[in-house]
């Protein structure tokens, strides 16, 4: 039996679909641009940037990056994001993160215009999935509930348990969780007893950037198990379970890579598309 559950597959057919909806909504007058911030020259934020304009250009979805040095102070970031959210042609703003240690990211994810705000990080936004009402919602865990609906799983009465309380996956994947009604458990780096609440985890999804941290004495028999970390150690990419340890005790699992991270792109795209559609439908 395959165990694995393949991004890669899963997100092909996402943007095969997305590529058709996109010629549907140019057809309507519906152009959709991404706008991307990069400040400084981190290789790993450089790498996702240009991962994200090349979804982009596979869909034939306008995307610009602006690069900004690494010393640019907060005020002149902050008017850069402006002139974005007043940019009638950009429809989507993402500020690739993390950024300097001297500038305030929630400051500065608070001064896209929600309505841009493809990367679902926005207060606004926050505020919506905490209340269940429609919203953009953050990339990489709206993938996650993605992929377990392709493979027919409904967390519906299930122990669904996110080792990791980041506002960016933990907190609102949590959120996610419990509006599909699963019994949800977040735990973190002051969570005792650990491995016991894991062990009762029908669901396990992991998000701490710790590799090889999950083993098979954690796992429950049959448990689903999502590992979102990635670590690059000696050149070699290994996700927050030691996926060899585990596999044998798992019922599915997402590999890294090839799981997750593929999973984080296509949604993008997604909310990228969504936010251009409801712009346009409010104007």
């Amino acid at each position: 039996m395959n165990k694995i559950i393949d991004g890669k597959i899963i997100s092909e057919k996402i943007m095969d679909d997305l590529k058709l909806k996109v010629q549907e909504a140019n057809a309507q007058g519906i152009y959709p641009e991404l706008a991307v911030i990069l400040v400084g020259d981190d290789p790993a934020s450089q790498v996702y940037v240009k991962n994200k304009q090349l979804a982009c250009e596979k869909l034939g979805v306008k995307s610009k990056t602006i690069k900004l040095e690494s010393t640019i102070e907060q005020k002149e970031l902050e008017k850069t994001i402006n002139e974005l959210n007043q940019d009638k042609n950009i429809t989507g703003i993402l500020v690739q993160l993390p950024l300097p240690k001297h500038i305030n990211e929630e400051e500065v994810l608070s001064k896209i215009d929600a309505r841009k705000d493809v990367d679902g990080f926005h207060v606004i936004n926050s505020g919506k999935l905490l209340r269940g009402i429609k919203c953009i919602k953050p990339c990489t865990p709206k993938g996650v509930m993605t992929m377990l609906e392709y493979m027919n799983i409904n967390p519906e009465g299930k122990n669904a348990v996110i080792i990791g309380r980041s506002n960016l996956v933990g907190k609102p994947l949590a959120l996610m969780m419990l509006a599909k009604n699963a019994t949800v458990t977040v735990c973190h780096s002051k969570t005792q007893n650990l491995k016991e609440i894991t062990k009762n985890a029908d669901i396990l999804v992991v998000a701490i950037g710790k590799a090889n941290f999950v083993t098979k004495d954690m796992i429950k028999q049959g448990a689903i198990v999502i590992d979102v970390g990635i670590s690059r150690i000696d050149g070699k990419l290994y996700g927050d379970v030691n996926f060899d340890d585990v596999y044998d005790s798992v019922s599915l699992i997402t590999p890294v890579p090839g799981g997750v991270g593929k999973m984080t792109i296509c949604t993008l795209m997604q909310n990228t598309l969504q936010a251009a559609i409801d712009i346009k439908n409010h104007e």
